[in-house]
């Protein structure tokens, strides 16, 4: 029997296991447990140990919103929810590995690292060193609170960037060949660590797969926080939730957020599409939006695949069905005076659910990604542009691209998204997207050309993957002129 793995981390010895010739440690605390007095705070770096600590088991999730059932996977959690998780083919010492750090979303509400499908065997076995973690989300992690940092879920990923810059040489990763990527909440992580200076130099590329374009100003941060902190008939104050138990603030957040329709007149767009949570413009921990910030060259040194899927609404439509009329999305989401307008003569043959469909998906997740490379070629930077065009059970929806890229579409809830039939499909394209993304991790370059305004040249993932130039024009020339600003409040909450 082969002897399990062991490695000298900075703050003690790990015991891993070997599963499928991948070295796999979990469960690693990466920082000191936010809670106590620590509570809302920002991350604290982890005491070390004596002897050799078992790394077998992922580590416990942070609380979570109800969505999908992942508050009962919360449930009785130990409190130790800041821990890592590497999974690597060579754990030695100057191995040199380009390591792939894995951010997941969930709305900035919910997610976990221990999700079969972020599983990162398959990955590694592709010659890269994989890291998963956990960070805070929900109101431990984006509530604006009065006595605490901004931002707390963002600083935990700076703190795990922290950890792995110090310590994954030993797992046999290259320290100066980092990229991380994530999709949805995880991929606006992305975008957010790009404009934030706390994470300079701890990251050399970047994959910002389906990002969201809602980020917060503090005034509108700070009246949804108060909201959810009236729940309790508490005040949005460290003092005076410190003491709340986690799962009881989180279904407090789940109350605000399923009766979220009657602050529209408030918290306009924010309020219509449900969104609780995004990271805050704070001025501090994240100084501008991510697209400012590449305009202005924040990301100029480092390398940007950013993309999304085809038909990012999709899937919300499938679990919610039409929130509002597509009247009514395009006059909240459509940009500028005439938006609406625009979409209906751009879009002369779409039915009523297909322009709600288009406009949400545009809003929410394409556009700001089309926008964010954007972003990066104007600031003198370089970006690859994708887009997910393949048909899984719902089209090419939201989530569908995340069992690709890691190479598990028949594991976890994304499953379902691809079903037994398109299996050998699945797998066929998987392996394309694996090999464009470990070979960007590998040497900048995941194998198609960079963006430019002139030719617009992107990669289509379909059945047969195809060069040509940006599919969605319509929609790029409706929001060519939009500035995604972070969101404010539209008026003064009675």
């Amino acid at each position: 029997m082969r002897k399990r793995p062991e490695i000298r981390a900075a703050d003690g010895k790990l015991r891993g296991a070997w599963e499928e010739g991948v070295a796999v440690f979990r469960g690693v605390p990466f920082a000191e447990p936010p809670v106590g007095a620590l509570r809302f705070a920002a991350p604290r770096p982890v005491r070390a140990w004596d002897g050799v600590r078992e790394a077998v088991s992922y580590g416990p999730p942070p609380p979570q919103a109800a969505a999908f059932g992942m508050d009962a996977l919360a449930e009785d959690a130990p409190d130790d929810w800041l821990t890592i998780n590497v999974f690597s083919p060579e754990p030695s010492q100057g191995a040199g590995l380009p390591v792939m750090v894995w951010i997941q979303g969930g709305a900035y509400a919910i997610g976990m690292s221990s999700l079969p499908e972020y599983d990162g065997g398959r990955l590694a076995r592709e010659g890269v060193v994989l890291v998963t973690f956990n960070y805070r989300v929900g109101v431990e992690g984006f509530a604006q609170l009065d006595g605490a940092p901004a931002n707390r879920g963002l600083l935990d990923q700076v703190a795990a960037l922290v950890w792995v810059r110090d310590n994954i040489r030993a797992f046999g990763g290259d320290p100066g060949r980092v990229t991380v990527f994530g999709q949805s909440a995880g991929g606006g992580s992305v975008a957010a660590l790009l404009a934030m200076p706390g994470a300079s130099g701890l990251f050399h590329r970047a994959v910002a797969q389906s990002v969201p374009g809602t980020f917060f100003t503090p005034a509108l941060a700070a009246d949804i926080a108060t909201a959810c902190a009236a729940e309790l008939g508490l005040r949005p104050t460290v003092t005076d939730l410190s003491t709340v138990d986690p799962p009881v603030l989180s279904a407090a957040a789940d109350v605000v957020t399923a009766k979220i329709g009657q602050w529209t007149g408030s918290w306009g767009q924010a309020a219509h599409r449900k969104i609780p949570f995004a990271p805050v413009v704070d001025g501090e921990v994240l100084p501008l939006t991510p697209w400012q910030a590449l305009a202005d060259g924040a990301g100029r040194d480092i390398r940007l695949i950013a993309g999304h899927v085809r038909d990012e609404q999709r899937l919300f439509t499938a679990i919610e069905g039409m929130a509002t009329t597509a009247r009514t999305a395009l006059e909240v989401l459509a940009p500028g005076p005439d938006g609406a307008r625009r979409y209906r003569e751009g879009f002369p043959g779409a039915s009523e659910e297909e322009l709600y469909e288009l406009v949400n998906s545009d809003w929410l997740f394409r556009m700001p990604s089309l926008h964010l490379a954007q972003a990066q070629t104007a600031g003198g930077g370089r970006a690859h542009v994708y887009e997910l065009t393949w048909n899984g059970v719902l089209g090419a929806c939201h989530g569908l691209d995340v069992p690709l890229v890691f190479g598990n579409p028949d594991r976890g809830q994304p499953a379902m998204l691809i079903g037994d039939d398109l299996l050998a499909e699945a797998e066929a394209l998987s392996t394309r997207m694996r090999a464009a993304w470990t070979a960007f991790a590998t040497h900048g370059d995941p194998g198609w050309p960079v963006y430019d305004p002139a030719r617009r040249l992107v990669q289509l993932f379909g059945t047969r993957p195809v060069v040509t130039t940006y599919p969605e024009e319509v929609s790029r020339r409706i929001w060519q002129d939009h500035t995604f600003a972070a969101l404010e409040p539209t008026a003064t909450p009675s």
